[in-house]
């Protein structure tokens, strides 16, 4: 299976942007969906966004949309997530997660779903 790990996070004030990347190793990276969730301190985790494993179909939660634009490369099996109008309460630890699909191209919003996760990236929004 891939294994996955993501970069980009940081500190910005609010209402900057960032652009998170999932690099995934391994070559049956085509057959992954992939989504985007979060963890805020004291907080569950919550999904933020997902992509099918062609990048045609795109899911996010109601509070991203508008703000938060997710894409793949497979050609170089990497994930985006592009986070703009940030707000002090996107401030999470952002974790990319991997579901093997062999037979279907959709995009997953349960965590359950995923079986492979990466160790995450801080993403601090000052106000």
């Amino acid at each position: 299976q891939v294994q996955l790990v993501e970069s980009g996070g940081g500190s910005v004030q609010a209402g900057g942007s960032l652009r998170l990347s999932c690099a995934a190793s391994g070559r049956t990276f085509t057959s992954y969906a992939v989504g985007w969730f979060r963890q805020a301190p004291g907080k569950e985790r919550e999904f933020v966004a997902a992509v099918s494993r062609s990048g045609g179909n795109t899911y996010y939660a109601d509070s991203m949309k508008g703000r938060f634009t997710i894409s793949r490369d497979n050609a170089k099996n990497t994930v985006y997530l592009q986070m703009n109008s940030l707000k002090p309460e996107d401030t999470a630890v952002y974790y990319c997660a991997g579901s093997l699909r062999y037979y279907d191209n959709y995009a997953y919003t349960g965590a359950t779903t995923y079986t492979v996760w990466g160790q995450g990236t801080q993403v601090t929004v000052s106000s």
